[in-house]
């Protein structure tokens, strides 16, 4: 076949294939069998094998293509794949929407509810219409890229379907195991004495993180649309967007409707878990999205969820079993966790054979004696617990537990402060399970991103009594390192960089890497905003410390006790001996013609309400959340509600955003 000829051909060969996998994996309505679609398929290839200056990435035949990876490569996400939030009960969606009215000042809120897939999310980034790469979701941060593995999915689009989708689309969905093709896989393993796969899940899981793209080709995946991390060319709400990435060619649950307010939620949760037996895929629950994309944007987001966004849960499944033993686990903050030590069950997918007891009120509660017949619960699908005891089925008094006196890994008493429902082990200087979750915690990426300090190797180092507190890391050698089991040369340099290369972090990181109680990432960064510096941190009292946003005053005394303790003194001045240098937060230190002023937010604004927040605190102004006689100005967005109705009755100025982008623009400030 000539050239030219062979390209026409191609060409509508592709076409062809291509609407064939829309129509039977976006429209659910095959137009052939599978025996013409592998007839076009082998057409195709034929093709591109006689004239392969004819094969194009986008061709469905490069679907597997490639030879096995050594590793993947991690990815940083443009916008962060966030958690939700999650429910279990009426009440607490219809607490969920509370929240959402006060957010938005109204009522008779609309949400776009989908069923929540058990499989693994995904996200899908396409330029100008090619598929260029696919990431998981790893931390929220960062995760893997595994495009080619992804490439294999036929429901994936390789290539985008019209012309009206904008030059950067970035997709965010569920890769899944549809229950069907589950079955058949584990069938054919089974035939062929290998190892079935647990569950669709983990198969799904596992199929995704394949190092060779054509054993991922040969599980049987699929995938549905559920957002997008880039809003261009797409219509203003979520439940529109979906049906706009349904034309472009992404398969979307059929399942998506749009509900009214908390009775609409409830409706639509009790109408999909009735279906739950008949779908041809697992999910756990529902998920519920505030429809429109500018009342998302006023909610805004917490530390690592969106405001706006509630997974609404199916209850937990719930098997019976024996408990063994009950084991006490020592925290950073030395606090002594009770443990179920489990006769294996299998719960939800998993096997488990260690729950959690929570606390010793809890097991008094629960009457829970070792030899006990109990039911495991996996609770959203994620944390094991033992849910009760059959009491039925105790044969014989057994004894109840009881709190040890002193702790198993040093010895030191156990206390128990009133009102606080755990006890704690008072020897933190000399506690090695105190010790080791300290120093591991000190090292994580949002602490001082020690790359390299692994559980082990902290194991080891206070075993081997070379590290006693976090300071003790920066004065490590190259010798003792390279010295230690399963640690070379090379990995000691290595660590030694990173050591070296975390001495100057920021005033936040620092404080939230010391491991303060009930201090995590946000709390910290706001005592560093507001302090400035560690000696002015040290020095406050809780009256000045409540005065902190995001600080109360159980939070107030944690940190105070912190810091009036010798032992912790003395570590950070270690720190700054072995050249620790933390870094004051970044702030405007030019002129601030803001200052004294108090600005408050309100309705839609197209850029993230933080930045602004910020922007305005740069130049010097106090942002707040309520309209006062001693409000300065309001900035209005769209949608503006009951605030600035308050804000024109006394008399507060009010500039829209297009007015303070002007106002920035005129002092010099540029938004990114």
């Amino acid at each position: 076949m000539k050239q030219a000829k062979a390209q026409i051909r191609a060409d509508e060969l592709r076409r062809l294939i291509e609407h064939h996998n829309y129509s039977y994996y976006v429209l659910d309505d095959p137009e052939v069998p599978d025996a013409e679609y592998d007839r076009l398929m082998r057409e195709l290839e034929g093709i591109e094998s006689e004239h392969p200056e004819l094969v194009s990435p986008a061709s469905p035949t490069q679907r597997v293509s490639g030879t096995p990876q050594e590793g993947f490569e991690t990815v940083r996400h443009r916008v962060p794949m966030l958690s939700l939030g999650n429910a279990f009960s009426d009440e607490e969606v219809a607490d969920f929407e509370r929240r959402i009215e006060q957010g938005l000042e109204r009522q008779n809120i609309i949400f776009a509810a989908e069923p929540k897939l058990d499989g693994v999310a995904i996200s899908l980034t396409y330029h100008d219409g090619l598929l260029t790469r696919a990431a998981t979701r790893g931390d929220g941060e960062q995760g893997e890229d595994v495009t080619s593995n992804v490439r294999t999915i036929r429901a994936v689009p390789l290539e985008l379907r019209g012309d009206d989708w904008p030059s950067l689309l970035e997709v965010r969905g569920e890769i899944y195991m549809p229950r069907a093709g589950f079955d058949a896989f584990n069938r054919k393993a089974l035939e062929r004495d290998e190892k079935p796969l647990v569950n669709p899940r983990n198969g799904a899981a596992g199929s995704l993180r394949q190092l060779d793209p054509q054993l991922t080709a040969k599980r049987p995946l699929a995938f549905f649309a559920y957002s997008t991390a880039t809003r261009d060319g797409l219509p203003d709400t979520q439940f529109d967007s979906l049906h706009r990435l349904r034309d472009w060619g992404f398969p979307v649950n059929p399942e998506i409707r749009r509900v009214e307010g908390v009775s609409g939620c409830l409706e639509y949760h009790r109408r999909i878990s009735a279906l739950r037996p008949t779908l041809g895929y697992d999910i756990d629950g529902v998920v519920y999205k505030v429809d429109r994309f500018d009342q998302q944007a006023i909610l805004g987001f917490i530390s690592k969820a969106p405001r706006w966004a509630l997974a609404h849960k199916f209850p937990a499944e719930e098997e019976m079993t024996r408990l063994l033993d009950i084991d006490i686990q020592v925290g950073r903050t030395g606090a002594l966790t009770p443990v179920a030590r489990l006769e294996p069950v299998f719960v939800g997918g998993v096997t488990v054979t260690n729950a959690t007891l929570h606390n010793e009120d809890e097991i008094r509660r629960k009457d829970i004696r070792v030899g006990d017949w109990v039911v495991v619960r996996r609770a959203g699908d994620v944390i094991p617990e033992v849910a009760r005891v059959i009491h039925q089925r105790r044969e014989t008094e057994l004894p109840e537990f009881q709190m040890p006196e002193t702790c198993p890994e040093c010895g030191s008493a156990v206390e128990r402060v009133e009102g606080e429902a755990v006890a704690r082990c008072t020897g933190a200087l000399i506690c090695p399970a105190q010790i080791k979750h300290g120093i591991r915690h000190f090292a994580t990426r949002k602490a001082m991103d020690i790359e390299g300090l692994g559980d082990k190797l902290v194991d080891q180092l206070v075993e081997l009594g070379l590290v006693n507190t976090v300071a003790d890391l920066y004065r490590l050698e190259h010798e003792q390192l390279s010295s230690m089991e399963r640690m070379g040369g090379k990995s000691a340099e290595n660590l030694l960089k990173a050591l070296e290369a975390s001495k100057k972090p920021g005033l936040d990181r620092l404080l939230y890497a010391l491991g303060i109680r009930e201090v995590g990432e946000v709390t910290a960064h706001s005592l560093a905003a507001h302090f400035k510096s560690m000696q002015a941190l040290q020095e406050a009292s809780e009256e000045t410390l409540i005065e902190v946003s995001d600080v109360g005053p159980i939070v107030a005394s944690h940190v105070a006790a912190f810091f009036q303790q010798e032992k912790n003194l003395r570590v950070i001045q270690a720190l700054s001996d072995a050249g620790v240098e933390w870094q004051p937060l970044e702030e405007n230190v030019g002129e601030q013609p803001l200052a004294g002023e108090t600005w408050v937010l309100t309705g839609a604004l197209s850029m993230p309400r933080i930045q602004a927040k910020n922007l305005l605190e740069a130049l010097g102004a106090k942002v707040t959340g309520s309209v006062s006689a001693k409000t300065s100005t309001l900035l209005a967005g769209e949608a503006a509600g009951s605030k600035l109705t308050k804000a024109q009755k006394l008399g507060v100025k009010v500039i829209s955003e297009s007015d303070f982008v002007e106002y920035l623009e005129t002092q010099g400030v540029e938004i990114s």
